[in-house]
């Protein structure tokens, strides 16, 4: 399947409603088309059987083509080719798995890219700790929120990963005294996936590092070591 077939695809499933709600959602340079997740996940499924046995090359160059088109459901589609794909990462390699990450401008892209796509890779060693420490000291929120986004493929038991406290807690610390909205909430996200692998190691690290932490990251990630939820009911 050609990239202008999977555009056709979308934009038949694209809606005047969900293009607003896109537009405040995630605010992006990119064009969305107002795809429904179920309707995403659906046209990646059948796209991804169709491609499980192609070549690398194959698959690489389907995905560039589709993030080239700077739409944002086109690029949420290119990510989903490359999940669970580690023939296509080694391919890829360091460079150019970050390259499919240049142009992320939203929370939504980020986190799709940082957990199916960059963190992935790193818990597997195409990528280097060193190019997640660069990410972390971008200029660039969207870099860092990536940096810290992508611990969670180390930790997440449904994302693969076995539970990384030292390299997900070296990425917290160069953040923990950022202040960017999209950082401090993917930092609470970070270690409160953390929390589900080493509760006793993050409530550590937390209580050590609570003068210099925003509240938001306090107040979360406690409740989620105290109930196992994000937010208490009461506060719901």
């Amino acid at each position: 399947m050609q990239a202008d077939q999977i555009l056709r695809a979308l934009r038949r499933l694209g809606t005047a409603e969900r293009r607003r709600v896109s537009g405040w959602y995630f605010p992006s340079k990119m064009q969305a088309l107002g795809v429904t997740v179920p309707d995403l996940r659906g046209v990646s499924r059948s796209l991804r059987a169709s491609l499980k046995k192609a070549d690398p090359k194959e698959v690489i160059a389907l995905a560039k083509q589709l993030i080239a088109t700077e739409i944002f459901e086109a690029r949420a589609v290119a990510y989903e080719l490359l999940d669970r794909r580690a023939d296509v990462w080694r391919a890829l390699g360091a460079k150019g798995i970050e390259a499919m990450g240049k142009g992320n401008d939203n929370w939504g892209s980020v986190d799709h890219y940082g957990t199916i796509v960059a963190g992935p890779a790193w818990r597997e060693g195409v990528i280097a700790d060193t190019d997640v420490i660069r990410w972390a000291r971008s200029r660039d929120r969207w870099w860092r929120r990536t940096a810290l986004v992508a611990t969670v493929a180390l930790n997440k038991k449904a994302r693969g990963g076995a539970g990384d406290p030292k390299r997900t807690l070296a990425i917290c610390e160069l953040l923990v005294d950022d202040r960017d909205d999209m950082v401090v909430k993917a930092m609470s996200w970070a270690l409160r996936s953390l929390g589900e692998r080493d509760a006793p190691t993050t409530k550590r690290w937390i209580d050590e590092h609570e003068p210099r932490l925003a509240k938001r990251v306090l107040r979360e990630v406690r409740t989620k070591l105290t109930t196992g939820r994000k937010t208490s009911r009461h506060l719901r």
